[in-house]
């Protein structure tokens, strides 16, 4: 695998490179998101419990917690986005957004009362957020537009085997020391670490051209146009009904008496599906859609809250649920960007980006104090069934805006060259 030039992924495709093939900058960026996924999801798949079980906390405050860990990013989402737009320095950008999330997994330690630990969640999803839309751009630079789905696929793939490693190395090591959390967090430090190198020592950094660099007012018009307004809308309107993975393990867990020690392979379950599909998704995505493939993942969804939420509390339950959550997530996290990039200028494509992702975590952080609130007053049952009801009801609307002339159709119709700053 070789990289090309950023300005040819605008361009027809040079006889030189393989058509099948994706960039070295994109797998180098996997890895980076692997190892950095290993640190994030050992930390992830103790959390609920953690809190819940060892620090006692209840389930609203649990649920403001996980919208944290769901939305905050929003708040700088939009900041990293337009820095690397404006800068040129996608690169360096994600260097610090990945060093932060690292550095929070050694702050876990000390922290134990409730703001604490919000500060220092808070303080991990804030270095998603920096780095999340430049390496989206780095990934949509090296890329063909007509493989965007592809490449993000493979992208998601090498960073959802980090999130199934996760939870693997953080239950082998309660296994071997029941309750040392401690030990999780020094070790997720330890790999996030190693991840933050690789991305430093070995992703090339590219400077955009300063001629080919939008102003502010140039980037706003970018986000404000009519064929990115529908598809924004469409995630805000999925997002403000999607319930967060904790929630929906603590759910399985409770109602089919797991052992809690049994509690992190449930997030290994769910990542061992998207990894087996993230590609697949991908090439499908190219091919028939992008907007279809994401509205048929919120059906994968839709279909999670009625399993879990139902009658059935047996462990047939909560396989087929962790299969659907993970078809889910592989039919939307990485076909999300591979969709909004094309609709954007190449030269605000991080800040285009961003904004997509800003309206998902916030309608998400949401959604998650929402159903927190629901949980506490109903149980999770109740909670499910009428979550599960609201994006049914949410859905066609979704599949109209995603399908709307203004949002390019089926969302793969590429935008013109042609830009004006």
């Amino acid at each position: 695998m070789r990289d090309r030039p950023a300005a040819a992924a605008e361009g027809p495709v040079g006889p030189t490179v393989p058509v099948r093939r994706v960039a070295t900058t994109v797998v180098l960026l996997g890895i980076v998101s692997m190892l950095t996924d290993v640190s994030s999801e050992m930390v992830a798949a103790v959390l609920p419990l953690y809190l819940t079980a060892e620090l006692g906390l209840g389930y609203v405050a649990y649920g403001f917690v996980d919208g944290a860990y769901q939305g905050v990013s929003a708040l700088v989402r939009m900041l990293g986005g337009y820095a690397s737009d404006r800068t040129g320095a996608a690169k360096w950008i994600a260097v610090v957004g990945y060093g932060v999330s690292a550095v929070s997994r050694l702050a876990m330690l000390p922290a134990q009362a409730f703001l604490a630990i919000t500060a220092v969640v808070t303080a991990d999803r804030l270095g998603k957020g920096l780095r999340t839309a430049p390496r989206d751009a780095m990934i949509a630079a090296a890329s063909r537009p007509e493989t965007l789905g592809r490449s993000f696929g493979v992208h998601r793939a090498l960073d959802t085997l980090g999130a199934a490693l996760g939870p693997l190395v953080a239950f082998g090591l309660l296994a071997a020391v029941p309750g040392s959390y401690d030990s999780v967090f020094v070790v997720s430090f330890a790999v996030a670490a190693v991840g933050v190198a690789v991305l430093v020592l070995f992703v090339p950094a590219r400077r955009a051209l300063p001629a080919a660099r939008l102003r502010a007012r140039g980037i706003m018009k970018e986000l404000t146009s009519r064929r990115l307004r529908r598809p924004v809308v469409a995630c805000a309107l999925l997002g403000l009904v999607t319930v967060g993975d904790g929630f929906l393990y603590l759910s399985l867990q409770q109602r089919t008496d797991l052992d809690a020690s049994l509690f992190p392979l449930l997030y290994v379950g769910t990542n061992a599906v998207y990894l087996l599909l993230a590609v697949p998704m991908g090439r499908l995505a190219d091919r028939v859609g992008r907007g279809r493939v994401l509205i048929g993942g919120h059906v994968a969804l839709l279909s999670v809250y009625l399993v879990a939420g139902g009658p059935v509390h047996t462990w047939t339950a909560v396989v087929v649920s962790l299969a659907l959550l993970g078809t889910f997530y592989a039919a939307t996290d990485g076909v999300l960007p591979a969709m909004v990039s094309p609709l954007v200028a190449p030269e605000a494509r991080a800040s285009g980006i961003a904004a997509a992702q800003t309206v998902v975590v916030v309608a998400r952080f949401a959604s998650s104090v929402a159903f927190g609130a629901l949980w506490a007053a109903a149980g999770p049952g109740v909670g499910l069934v009428v979550f599960a009801v609201l994006l049914g009801a949410a859905l066609p609307a979704a599949a109209w805006l995603l399908a709307g002339r203004g949002s390019g159709g089926t969302l793969d119709e590429t935008r013109p060259a042609e830009v004006t700053a």
